[in-house]
């Protein structure tokens, strides 16, 4: 069974007293994981209690955070964060408070790459070993900049080397025309 929302068709998630969910489009059992990533996949969907009809995606999606704090992937939720979500709960801003976090975090998915990079380039500029990096490299740029080229080296060399002939050639014929080397 699917039922349309906003455009698309949302899929329907059965739960059963044995605590087991039974998706009505497949037809078959899932699990939390199997949950989790049609969240992860932003696939819409609505857990449906089978007796009552009542909706316990609320429920599920607890379930799965809760799941996922518990197994160490670092808390979003904190016991400060919690503490202070249960404070709001009855009070007159609960309303607001609700519609706040909803707001935050969607500007937040909507700068995500734009938070990313900056996060990576101060992560990268506080990093000693990208920073040795750069020393070295502006280093080795410096070097390479008082130092001759590979080519300027080969013509200093074959130039010295044509020297020594020249000179080899001018010492021979001195001798066999009897005048004395120079030294």
């Amino acid at each position: 069974m699917t039922i349309k929302h906003k455009g698309s068709s949302v899929r329907i998630l059965r739960k059963y007293t044995n605590r087991r969910l039974y998706d009505t489009s497949r037809s078959c059992y899932v699990t939390l994981e199997d949950v989790k990533e049609l969240v992860l996949n932003s696939e819409p969907f609505q857990v449906l209690d089978s007796k009552s009809g009542q909706d316990l995606t609320r429920n599920i999606l607890m379930q799965i955070i809760s799941e996922q704090e518990a197994e160490g992937h670092g808390t979003l939720l904190t016991n400060q964060v919690l503490q202070q979500l249960i404070r709001f709960y009855g009070d007159s801003m609960q309303g607001m408070m609700s519609q706040y976090l909803e707001q935050s975090i969607a500007a937040f998915l909507e700068h995500q790459d734009l938070i990313r990079d900056q996060m990576q380039s101060m992560i990268g500029a506080a990093n000693p070993l990208t920073m040795m990096n750069r020393i070295a490299d502006q280093n080795l740029a410096m070097w390479k900049m008082f130092s001759p080229t590979a080519s300027e080296a080969a013509k200093s060399a074959a130039s010295a080397t044509d020297s020594v002939s020249v000179a080899d050639e001018t010492d021979g014929s001195s001798q066999r025309a009897g005048k004395p080397k120079p030294s």
